[in-house]
């Protein structure tokens, strides 16, 4: 059910008249049940998406901000609030991420902040890929996205360990790439390396025809073996190198080289970490709502995949088991990466578990989940 509270189509008189009406219309309409709300400027674009578990009290309380708050701030510019009510506060929480999702309003800098704080690696969508980190919401469809970490400086770091050791590239998305298997196809004149990294051998060079696509696809498989724990990458590697550097006495090169193992050993077990916390994140979850509108939702590796109401009757049992084995039956790689367009998601929903540790108690196990 949505509602809302808007004003007059006839010219405003004044803010003191814009604020009346809009109060009371909150007063005279909104009741205390959980709930989303969205605040609209004159032109009809989103300011604000919020959620509250007693939406009128929520409401009602932006008119009594002082003018320096955020919420006064956001009410200067509001012509339209309109809100719809939510089974419960957890159904409000998924309601608003979805809101926010489709129309990332200007003033919820607080969900853009609190994503802005994780860090993601990101396997960039060119012809020659490159490993990136990258902060928030993952936007790009294409690509493909592992995490997310906490610590962006130290990830960085270790991406570009996992880079240098596997050459690859970290130049700008608009540079352009040349094949060393294009030269028999076309006439690419001499090139002249305009990279350091290429120089001193941290690159395979894909732009400047250094290696053939197939050389250059191997190595970027072999990043996403390690980043989805298949592979132990170039710790081994690393290791040799350092022994070898040791009995050479060159040990600044050996304390570099254990400086990298170090890196790539901390990824490698903050990513077994995240393929544990979102494997523990497969369960049913029943939630009680409003006036018996209990809700089940069917959750894997930290998204709902399914919402249906509470069975109430045996058939109602036999299609929610139906339901089950639909979403947990098809097998999945615990080490697959997290769809980008759901990350946000998975930080909802582990921030919504570790903030009530108690909801965990009332799950239910995910009958017969594969993978």
């Amino acid at each position: 059910m949505s509602r809302a509270a808007l004003l007059p189509a006839r010219k405003r008189s004044g803010d003191e008249e814009r604020l009346s009406l809009l109060r009371a219309s909150v007063r005279e309409g909104a009741e205390n049940r959980p709930g989303v709300y969205q605040m609209s400027g004159e032109d009809g674009a989103v300011l604000y998406v919020g959620k509250s578990k007693r939406l009128r009290t929520r409401l009602l309380g932006y008119f009594r901000c002082a003018p320096e708050e955020k919420g006064a701030r956001i009410l200067r510019e509001t012509s339209r609030i309109t809100w719809e009510y939510c089974p419960s506060e957890f159904a409000a929480l998924l309601a608003e991420l979805r809101h926010i999702r489709r129309k990332w309003p200007r003033f919820n800098v607080a969900m853009k902040r609190d994503l802005g704080r994780y860090a993601v690696i990101k396997v960039t969508r060119s012809p020659a890929p490159k490993l990136h980190v990258a902060r928030g919401p993952a936007r790009d469809a294409g690509a493909l996205y592992y995490g997310p970490f906490t610590g962006a400086g130290r990830v960085r770091e270790a991406v570009r360990a996992l880079s240098n050791a596997l050459g690859l590239r970290d130049c700008a998305e608009d540079v352009p790439i040349h094949w060393s298997d294009q030269q028999a196809l076309f006439s690419l004149g001499q090139r002249t390396p305009g990279c350091i990294r290429y120089e001193i051998k941290r690159c395979l060079g894909p732009c400047v025809a250094g290696c053939s696509s197939r050389e250059y696809e191997d190595r970027v498989a072999l990043a996403r073996a390690f980043l989805e724990g298949r592979s132990d990458g170039p710790i081994a590697r690393f290791r040799e190198d350092m022994e070898a550097a040791r009995a050479r006495a060159e040990f600044e090169r050996a304390a570099a080289l254990r400086d990298r193992i170090q890196r790539l050993t901390a990824l490698r077990a903050e990513l077994d970490r995240l393929r544990f916390a979102l494997g523990s994140l497969s369960f049913l979850y029943p939630v009680p709502g409003h006036d018996g509108d209990d809700r089940v939702y069917l959750i894997r590796r930290g998204r709902v995949r399914a919402e249906v109401p509470a069975p109430r009757s045996e058939d109602d049992r036999r299609a929610l088991d139906r339901l089950a084995a639909e979403v947990f039956g098809p097998a999945e790689p615990a080490a697959a990466p997290v769809p980008p367009g759901d990350l946000d998601e998975v930080l909802l929903l582990t921030s919504w578990f570790q903030r009530f540790p108690e909801e965990l108690a009332r799950t239910l196990p995910a009958p017969g989940m594969k993978g």
